[in-house]
């Protein structure tokens, strides 16, 4: 399978089979987000990989009430430390260095037979208190990660035309 394959193949799984991801899956998984970049090379991602029932309840309470964050049978709980610093644009480092950090754990995923979620409607406090996170960890993200019970639907994404400009905003 190639990148775009990839691309192409993943979507947002919300249903996952009883059956344990493998360490050396996992592994992978986990290699790809640390090889990913980041601004200034900071690295400020950490993660919290969740494979206890208990714990995955936890946290599919925090995630108001989302069912398939339990039934997964690993959830990564992504993580950012250090300073708040931002782009000369205004966007927040580590939000953007996190979410690549996590695209390349999902495209990974898709390569190795797996499915993921983005996962943001979660309560920060209950995540925390769930994971024993210090309040000076931003919770960013999180993602089930597991072999998928469902399949995907059509991809509804607007024409190419839509959504690109050449050279400067024409309507």
């Amino acid at each position: 399978m190639n990148v775009f394959e990839a691309i192409k193949a993943r979507y947002s799984v919300r249903s996952y089979q009883d059956r344990p991801v493998e360490d050396e899956k996992l592994g992978r998984l986990l290699e790809a987000a640390r090889l990913a970049p980041s601004a200034a090379n900071r690295q400020e991602w950490r993660f919290v990989v969740v494979r206890d029932a208990a714990k995955r309840r936890e946290l599919m309470e925090a995630a108001n009430g989302q069912k398939f964050v339990a039934e997964a049978p690993v959830v990564i709980v992504a993580c950012a430390v250090g300073e708040d610093r931002k782009l000369d644009c205004g966007g927040a480092l580590w939000v953007l260095d996190v979410g690549i950090a996590l695209e390349h754990i999902a495209l990974q995923a898709v390569e190795e037979g797996l499915g993921t979620c983005w996962i943001g409607a979660f309560s920060q406090a209950r995540v925390r208190q769930a994971l024993g996170i210090p309040d000076d960890v931003r919770v960013v993200e999180l993602m089930p990660v597991g072999y998928p019970a469902d399949r995907p639907r059509e991809k509804n994404r607007l024409p190419l035309d839509e959504i690109v400009r050449y050279e400067a905003w024409t309507a």
